[in-house]
């Protein structure tokens, strides 16, 4: 027996050779033997020590068997202490009784007999030993119900804040989880899932019946297919779908699902989650929607520099490359207006202002400004920038702004969606009409009459000259006044008999490019028009054998146009800054030619649409 198992056995006798004889008795046990020689000595050690049985006299002095028996049956402590009574005199009936109510288990007379002694001691030692290892088993097992439910209820608390963080990062990325049990055909959605979709998660019934008036149409096909693909083995998918809400909104959502499947490869439940990534599209749309309008931005800012290039005349290359360094820095000088304002507009006293500050630099009484606060639409105001540039490089040349003492009055007001802009000039050099009308003059009248649905009236006084311009400030602002084709005069006729081409093109500076290119090329131009209702005036008054459309006239298609070609029979071209996925699907065998256009290439997708041979007139 290990001294770990050892239990105390206390043996209380006021004679010592007693207390001797039994601790000779007992040695065989093995047990740890205290001795107390009194009452008073007991209860000191009961107090001091664990004490499985206690041994004890009945007759000692001062307090005998009974009364030390009584007093440690009163200890909460020693209750359960087995109490074994020797006593050297006979006991009668009463004081065994006695002796039992003080707590007695056992009694032993003299002479004591070792053997009987000896078990009856083991016994209780024993029984005070098992019961301690079970008090030790109980308390360990306790211990161990403890950990585990600590433990237990700590997993709980994981396993619920990971839910609760679950279920936020869910919310946070508009996701909501779902799941679908194929063998009980039981389907859970949760709750941010039902507000995806746009359902009531106390109310709706979920089933395939319910389910497929949420998905469109369009894409209900794509879930069955991967739902088919599942069923053969695939284990997880992912795509992008579109939910139709009950109250008819469109939410686009990506699908990530995982399934399961028994030991026979039978499909048993999918579980996903779906996120809404409306807003990435609409995101995404937004960004290639700016990608095609900076792409046609660019592509028609070419096609003006490129008109400007092709249509500059000028007596020499310095005086040619002087006037195209003029107007593309008046371009500029306008796109940097229309940057700052993100392209909204541009203010037409900042467009004055730039054009004719280098002329009221060194007087300042030279230039004067007067003028209402005005915002002119994008293509408004480069056209108008334009006309501005043009103006001023007349007066620099030939009016006031070409003498020291010559002054600049401009002034402008609005006249409900029109504008009225007066240039009088005074004090340069004796003005007189011309005699030919030049290119900047054209550009003015295409510009303002064309391309700004306004007026031209220039009055060539003799102390200077005082032009007149009026112009549409909303692009979608109606005017009954149709705006006649603008012609400008070839260097070189078209010859007798040639092709009849309807050009429809609302930039103007493009338009006169585009005329020029096609008179070059052998062409006999009808327009150019700026509007569709000119256009479709000018198609059903006219003759032609083929047509070149611009796909947008400031804000109006011009789609109607190519319905009226269509029905007549009449091949037609799309002339665009756009690609070709921006054009009607109607028109999709129509040849497009990407602006800016070069003369090969317009001469090549006029011969792809007519018989005729197209010959070029120059050398």
């Amino acid at each position: 027996m290990g001294r770990a198992d050892k239990v105390n056995i206390l043996l209380v006798d006021d004679q010592p050779a007693k207390l001797i004889s039994y601790e000779v008795m007992l040695a065989e046990l093995g047990e740890n033997l205290i001795k107390a020689s009194s009452a008073r000595e007991a209860l000191e050690c009961l107090l001091k020590n664990e004490i499985a049985v206690l041994l004890v006299d009945v007759c000692m002095p001062e307090l005998d068997g009974f009364q030390l028996a009584a007093m440690v049956r009163e200890h909460p402590r020693f209750q359960k202490m087995a109490i074994i009574f020797i006593s050297a005199i006979h006991l009668a009936d009463d004081d065994r009784l006695r002796g039992y109510q003080m707590g007695a288990v056992d009694y032993m007379p003299v002479p004591v007999v070792p053997e009987i002694l000896r078990a009856k001691v083991n016994v209780f030692a024993e029984l005070y030993r098992k019961t301690r290892q079970l008090e030790d088993l109980n308390r360990e097992l306790e211990q161990r119900v403890a950990e585990r439910t600590a433990e237990l209820e700590g997993s709980n608390s994981r396993l619920v804040e990971s839910e609760r963080r679950r279920s936020m990062a869910l919310a946070a990325g508009q996701m909501g989880a779902w799941d679908w049990d194929l063998e009980k055909g039981q389907f859970h959605w949760d709750d941010e899932h039902c507000r995806i979709v746009g359902v009531d998660p106390m109310t709706f019934q979920i089933s395939a019946t319910t389910v497929r008036p949420l998905v469109h149409p369009d894409d209900w096909g794509k879930l069955e297919a991967l739902l088919r693909e599942s069923a053969a083995g695939r284990q997880s998918f992912q795509l992008e779908a579109r939910f139709i809400r009950p109250d008819g909104e469109a939410r686009w959502c990506v699908v990530t699902a995982a399934a399961s499947f028994d030991g026979a490869g039978k499909l048993l439940r999918m579980s996903g989650v779906t996120a809404d990534i409306t807003e990435r599209k609409r995101a995404e749309e937004r960004h290639a929607l700016l990608a095609r309008e900076v792409d046609h931005r660019a592509k028609n800012a070419l096609s003006v520099v490129q008109s400007i290039v092709r249509l500059t005349r000028a007596p020499t290359t310095d005086a040619y490359v002087k006037a195209i360094e003029g107007r593309i820095a008046t371009l500029s000088h306008a796109h940097t207006l229309l940057s700052e304002s993100r392209w909204q507009g541009a203010s037409l006293h900042s467009l004055v202002e730039d054009e004719l500050a280098p002329y009221g630099a060194e007087r300042p009484n030279r230039v004067t400004l007067n003028g209402t606060s005005i915002k002119l639409e994008p293509a408004a105001a480069q056209s108008f920038a334009l006309v501005l540039h043009e103006l001023a490089t007349n007066s620099a040349k030939y009016g006031a702004l070409s003498s020291d003492i010559g002054t600049l009055d401009v002034t402008w007001e609005r006249y409900g969606e029109s504008v009225a802009l007066d240039w009088l000039e005074r004090g340069g050099p004796p003005v007189t009409a011309p005699s030919r009308t030049g290119f900047g003059m054209h550009v003015i009248r295409a510009s303002v009459e064309t391309q700004l649905r306004g007026t031209v009236s220039l009055d060539w006084r003799k102390e200077g000259l005082h032009c007149t311009l009026t112009m549409a400030t909303n692009e979608d602002s109606e005017n009954e006044a149709s705006s006649p084709p603008y012609r400008l005069e070839p260097s070189e006729p078209a010859p007798r008999g040639s092709q009849r081409v309807l050009l429809v093109e609302d930039e103007a500076l493009i338009a006169m490019m585009m005329q020029d290119a096609l008179t070059e090329i052998g062409v006999d131009v009808v327009g150019p028009c700026g509007r569709v209702a000119d256009a479709m005036k000018v198609a059903k008054a006219n003759t032609f054998s083929a047509a070149i459309l611009d796909v947008n006239l400031g804000s109006e298609p011009v789609y109607e146009v190519a319905e009226f070609l269509t029905g007549r029979g009449i091949p037609f071209i799309f002339m665009t800054g756009y690609g070709r996925e921006n054009i009607d699907t109607r028109f999709a065998s129509v040849p497009v030619l990407r602006k800016p256009v070069n003369v090969e290439r317009l001469r090549a997708a006029l011969a792809g649409i007519t018989s005729a041979a197209v010959v070029p007139l120059r050398a």
